[in-house]
């Protein structure tokens, strides 16, 4: 994994990445299940969830510097954008929206990314490849702790809100898109690297499919839960 080389999806340094979300997910499980009420945890989650925030901001504001700042993706209207801050800011207050947003946003469109990466530049340890994959795994754990670890579980309340943010986050992603001819969230066209958009048909096409799975698989990621509380209330 040297600074030289580019990345490759499921090359060394992938690999590492996805063995450590999975390693990662486990601990955090097994640390929120047995000491995610003590303070001393509280305030680590809080650090962390600090510190990421200060990755996003930084990212965010070495983008705008020019030459790299263009209204066609310097915006800060990607989904991986919003995720991050998202999480941080329910590992920290675990406000009931952002906690629902961790946890359809983290383990659906956030693992897209962890398995079909849209990152191209130079491999580790370049900063570009650490902010790409610190951002998603971050989300991605968030979202775990959250629910497996502190038991914060879903119901049809959070379905329906994370539904409705999402659908006025890709109205407004699609309108700059329209203003700037840009490509935010990919509404517009698919990203240079392979994706599950690939199999998805042509644009504008896929978008109907893609808005039809997310609801699907989001209704069966709540469904579960809500049978597990009726159990346990009878």
């Amino acid at each position: 994994m040297s600074a030289g080389r580019e990345f490759t999806a499921y090359g060394a340094s992938h690999w590492v990445v996805l063995v450590l979300f999975a390693l990662g997910s486990v601990a955090l499980v097994v640390v929120g299940r047995r000491w995610g009420g003590t303070v001393i945890v509280r305030r680590v989650a809080q650090g962390l969830a600090a510190a990421v925030l200060l990755v996003h901001v930084a990212a965010q504001v070495y983008l705008m510097i020019p030459p790299r700042w263009n209204l066609t993706h310097s915006l800060p209207l990607q989904l991986s954008d919003l995720a991050g801050p998202v999480a941080a800011y329910a590992l920290w207050t675990s406000r009931r929206w952002a906690v629902s947003l961790a946890y359809y946003w983290g383990l659906t469109l956030n693992t897209q990314a962890l398995v079909t990466p849209v990152l191209r530049g130079p491999d580790f340890p370049d900063w570009e490849f650490v902010a790409f994959w610190v951002s998603h795994l971050f989300v991605g754990w968030v979202a775990v702790y959250l629910t497996w670890g502190l038991r914060m579980r879903p119901d049809w309340h959070s379905y329906r809100l994370a539904v409705a943010i999402t659908v006025c986050w890709a109205v407004v992603a699609q309108v700059v898109n329209l203003l700037v001819d840009g490509n935010y969230g990919y509404l517009n066209r698919k990203p240079v690297t392979g994706s599950l958009l690939d199999v998805l048909g042509p644009w504008p096409w896929y978008l109907i499919p893609v808005a039809a799975l997310v609801l699907v698989v989001w209704a069966l990621m709540t469904w579960p839960w809500t049978i597990a509380r009726r159990q346990t209330v009878s």
